[in-house]
């Protein structure tokens, strides 16, 4: 699929680039972006191309039907391990020394690399644990 940049693709990735680390569905992409000019129609073609291009990730939560998005496109974001919360959604990078540890850890006892731009760890984070 060839990729235009039109002005619609401009306002989804003007947007996405505000809302990394965020685990984004189509309904909140769409809600946010009624009244901005972008047909929904665009919207879900835009995201299809954005993540063939691996600018996006697609998340889905156990007993959640909804398709989730994060936004990768970022320096920052490529590279990192994230963890993800499966009771608030909220998704951040895990800290530099535990993907370190992590890593080394998996490729000396188990002979096993990582590939850190499509790692997500899931669990429970410290405010939903409250």
């Amino acid at each position: 699929m060839k990729n235009y940049h039109t002005q619609q693709r401009t306002l989804l990735l003007d947007y996405l680039h505000t809302h990394i680390d965020e685990n984004l569905s189509t309904s909140d992409i769409l809600e946010a972006m009624s009244g901005s000019g972008i047909s929904k129609s665009a919207v879900y073609r835009n995201l299809a191309s954005l993540e063939a291009e691996g600018r996006l990730h697609r998340i889905s939560r156990p007993g959640d039907r909804r398709t989730y998005y994060q936004f990768v496109d970022e320096d920052e974001c490529r590279g990192q391990i994230h963890i993800s919360c499966i009771r608030c959604g909220k998704t951040v990078h895990a800290s530099p020394n535990v993907c370190e540890r992590l890593q080394k850890t998996l490729e000396n006892e188990d002979s096993f690399e990582i590939d850190r731009s499509e790692t997500v760890i899931y669990g429970i984070c410290k405010e939903c644990r409250k």
